[in-house]
């Protein structure tokens, strides 16, 4: 049971460590979060982002991501909820700064607690409909005959795809958190990163409300 071949294995985890170097709101947030808040926020949202992840797999495995791949209306709303939420998180990152450059730095009072970022990067990644879709069409292609039982393998090789992302994203929230602390004297910079940032959510929050499956 769950006896692969090595050809196999090479697809697949070099296909999982492409998906994990992709851009997309997941990365994006969590190096948003890094660049914002440290090491300590970058961790809590890439904690976050795994959770979802795995609640992904977890409909994947028991066949509930198909609903979202069949149904136009459950993928329009599951979409404009996360399309949404995006924008607000963007929203808000622009409208916290107020684009004063001059004033003093306030980050610290305003840091969120690693739960409050945690519960975002989360919803960040359910709240993604194409993720769902994705794992739906990806993991299948992986689910040999007679290696076990289809739901088993596909929480396999979806648990395999968070477990790359654990060897491939830390050291880019440790090197971020660096960066960011390096540039934390220059305020001038700092808020047009902020405010980039901010764009940036907003952007991809539109992009997603224009998806198609």
């Amino acid at each position: 049971m769950l006896t692969y071949s090595l050809a196999h294995w090479m697809a697949f985890l070099s296909t999982a460590v492409l998906l994990n170097l992709s851009p997309g709101p997941d990365m994006a947030f969590i190096l948003g979060q890094t660049a914002r808040h440290g090491r300590r926020g970058g961790v809590a949202a890439m904690f976050g982002v795994w959770s979802g992840a795995a609640m992904h797999v977890a409909m994947a495995a028991l066949g509930l991501s198909a609903v979202l791949a069949t149904s136009a209306l459950a993928f329009s709303l599951v979409k404009w909820v996360g399309a949404a939420y995006l924008v607000w998180l963007g929203l808000q990152i622009l409208w916290r700064r107020g684009g004063d450059e001059s004033a003093p730095d306030v980050t610290v009072p305003n840091t969120p607690r690693p739960g409050a970022i945690f519960r975002q990067g989360m919803l960040v990644s359910v709240l993604n409909p194409k993720v769902a879709v994705f794992f739906l069409a990806f993991l299948p292609q992986f689910v040999v005959p007679g290696a076990g039982p289809a739901a088993l393998q596909l929480a396999l090789h979806g648990g395999l795809i968070i477990l790359v992302a654990a060897v491939i994203e830390p050291p880019l929230v440790f090197l971020g958190a660096r960066l960011a602390s390096a540039l934390s004297d220059h305020r001038r910079l700092g808020t047009w990163l902020e405010k980039g940032l901010g764009g940036l959510f907003v952007g991809l929050g539109v992009k997603l409300a224009l998806s198609e499956r």
